[in-house]
């Protein structure tokens, strides 16, 4: 059972444009893939690894990826309304990237596991094919955000308008 209801689920997927394509009727019929999950700061919500077998929403707080040799700094984070743990989840690749539960008041998500995302596959297509397009979309930020940031590392590296 979710802490959230459908109507506050359909809401909060309008706000982050998340799913957003959903009605609410198809949000109701999407509950019950869900689990939900609470992580108090600090705590690993993946690790280095492993191969991701659930994919989440963030609803609160903040998540922090940490690199394998970092000593524990962050090299990016995700907020309220990011999808996460979606690269590992589709490709099975193991993840490089530990993440960890940064907010003051940790974070919690909705997660839909391999399992129930195979079950909704068969039993609700549309509802999969658009959680698939917004991991799509989800990754698709996260290079262009990369490309942003090489950028302005370069710029800060060498100054601007060098060649």
């Amino acid at each position: 059972m979710l802490s959230i209801s459908a109507e506050q689920l359909f809401k909060f997927f309008q706000e982050h444009l998340i799913c957003e394509s959903l009605n609410l009727a198809e949000v109701e019929r999407l509950m019950p893939y869900l689990q939900e999950r609470q992580y108090n700061r600090g705590d690993v919500i993946s690790d280095v690894g492993e191969i991701g077998e659930a994919l989440g929403f963030i609803l609160k707080g903040k998540v922090q990826f940490i690199g394998p040799d970092s000593d524990d700094v962050a090299v990016g984070t995700q907020i309220e309304g990011s999808l996460i743990g979606e690269m590992s989840f589709f490709d099975r690749n193991p993840r490089n990237l530990r993440m960890q539960a940064s907010a003051k008041h940790g974070v919690q998500f909705l997660m839909l596991t391999r399992s129930m995302y195979d079950r909704l596959k068969v039993e609700e297509p549309y509802i999969a094919v658009n959680i698939l397009e917004n991991a799509i979309v989800s990754l698709d930020n996260l290079v262009r955000h990369m490309g942003e940031d090489m950028t302005a590392l370069g710029h800060y590296m060498h100054g601007f308008g060098r060649q």
